[in-house]
C-alpha cells in the first residue's frame, strides 16, 4: 500500500523557515515526478513545487525565490524549504506523486495519483 506522510508543519513567524518533508512508503518514487500543492480555507487546492524524476525543480510564481523544493530518492523523501514565509501562505501543504514521469511535471492537482493527508502552515504576521 502507497503512502506519503508529510510532517514539519506548525506555527511560523513571517520572514522565519520551515521545512517540510514527505516520506514515501510501498514503492520507489525516484523514477516519478512529485509535487507540493497547498489550499487554504475556502479556496482550491494550488500548485507549489515539482520535482520531476531528474531533479528539475519548477516552483510557483507566488513562492519563487522563497520556496525550494529538494528529494532524496535515497530515503524517498521530497521537502519543501520554506524561507521568509508570509501570512497568505497559510494552508494545509499536501504532498503528491505522480505515476508518469512527464516532463515538465504537471501542475494540475488531478494529474497525480498518490496524495498525503496533509499538514498545516500557519504564517503569523
Amino acid at each position: 500500500q502507497v503512502q506519503l506522510v508529510e510532517s514539519g508543519g506548525g506555527l511560523v513567524q513571517a520572514g522565519g523557515s520551515l521545512r517540510l518533508s514527505c516520506a514515501a512508503s510501498g514503492r520507489a518514487f525516484s523514477r516519478n515526478n512529485m509535487s507540493w500543492f497547498r489550499q487554504a480555507p475556502g479556496k482550491e487546492r494550488e500548485f507549489v513545487a515539482a520535482i520531476s524524476w531528474s531533479g528539475g525543480a519548477y516552483t510557483a510564481d507566488s513562492v519563487k525565490g522563497r520556496f525550494t523544493i529538494s528529494r532524496d530518492s535515497a530515503k524517498n523523501t521530497v521537502y519543501l524549504r520554506m524561507n521568509s514565509p508570509k501570512p497568505e501562505d497559510t494552508a494545509v501543504y499536501y504532498c503528491a506523486a505522480d505515476r508518469t514521469a512527464v516532463l515538465p511535471p504537471s501542475r494540475i492537482s488531478g494529474d497525480y495519483d498518490y496524495w498525503g493527508q496533509g499538514t498545516q502552515v500557519t504564517v503569523s504576521s
